[in-house]
């Protein structure tokens, strides 16, 4: 933690606009840091000797909030505070650009440890890691049992035709950058649109739902889900099918991904799909069109990354391999598709 103003907070603005909203709860100095690993907003802990929180903020020089909507995410994970989804307390919300350059808000500082590549598990037993995913996997199905008009959330989301303006998304997505033919993409799109299935009822929808965006504290329980930027009301199949996606990329073990499906005791895909058929109740039979729409979506995601790369707006380690990955995903998505 520095003193110094991070990029894109000010920190005596910052302090002056707590004082004001939350009178008290600032006791001394404040000190900033970025939270490493943010690929779209920006994260930051903040603390004053005493106590810490976290401030969550677009990313720096974003001029189209409907992308990156701050009272979207305070509001949903607000809603959640008294449900079964364990998520941090918010304290205020600042729509007012005046403050630091954009809008932000804070929440409680949640202590517990995000678990990205499968090394991070290396400690645990096979047995100690199934059970994190399955912990994992209950609370996926916790979020989809809320109900939205419940928590205040019936107008979140526009459920009707949630799948079909996914797959225009995505697909608009591949448009604005494709610099190459990819043997399958356009196949396979065309064989998403052409099968779009009937959706059951509209639920809470993470839109990113995996192990590292999830805090684990003692007793491996977790303690917080994080990054709600993509949630909505929607189809909840489409986060139980990104989450074997993920898994299967991480078997690729490219580096950058996360591959904690590799560790020893991660449960495969079969045993995932069927716990959470038997948690939820849900009709998972057409499963198989959302899974191949997930291996879709990443490989349009990866197909972004690496024409940014091919461009040279892209820095780091890793990034040189990306577009190799894309082919293979297109693979899984027709093998997964029936039809």
């Amino acid at each position: 933690m520095t003193k110094e103003d991070p990029p894109g907070l000010d920190l005596s603005r910052l302090r002056a606009h707590l004082d004001e909203q939350v009178p008290g709860l600032v006791k001394g100095e404040l000190t900033a840091e970025v939270v490493p690993g943010g690929r779209s907003n920006l994260t930051y802990f903040v603390g004053d000797g005493e106590s810490r929180w976290v401030v969550r903020r677009p990313p720096l020089g974003h001029v189209l909030p409907t992308a990156h909507d701050m009272a979207r995410e305070h509001r949903v994970v607000s809603a959640l505070r008294d449900t079964k989804v364990p998520v941090p307390a918010t304290l205020t919300l600042c729509q007012d650009t005046g403050v630091i350059g954009a809008p932000f808000y804070v929440m409680e500082f949640v202590a517990g440890k995000a678990y990205r590549f499968a090394k991070d598990l290396e400690a645990f037993s096979a047995q100690r890691t199934a059970a994190l995913a399955d912990t994992l996997l209950d609370t996926l199905v916790d979020l989809h049992a809320v109900v939205p008009d419940e928590v205040g959330l019936g107008d979140f989301g526009r459920p009707q035709g949630f799948l079909e303006r996914q797959l225009r998304r995505w697909g608009k997505q591949l448009d604005s950058s494709r610099s190459r033919d990819i043997e399958g993409m356009d196949r396979l799109r065309e064989r998403l649109g052409r099968h779009l299935p009937e959706s059951g009822a509209a639920t809470i929808v993470h839109g990113d739902y995996r192990l590292d965006n999830v805090l684990v504290g003692t007793g491996d329980r977790i303690t917080a889900v994080l990054d709600w930027e993509m949630s909505t009301l929607g189809d909840p199949l489409t986060d139980l099918a990104l989450m074997v996606a993920y898994a299967e990329l991480g078997k690729q073990d490219v580096g950058f991904v996360s591959n904690v499906s590799l560790a020893p005791g991660y449960p495969g895909t079969d045993e995932v799909i069927a716990r959470y058929a038997e948690r939820s109740g849900r009709d998972i039979s057409a499963l198989n069109w959302y899974v191949g729409f997930a291996f879709f979506k990443l490989a349009v995601i990866l197909e972004g990354i690496y024409y940014r790369f091919s461009q040279g707006q892209t820095v780091g380690a890793g990034f040189d391999h990306i577009g190799d990955l894309v082919a293979p995903l297109v693979a899984l998505g027709a093998e997964t598709l029936k039809d």
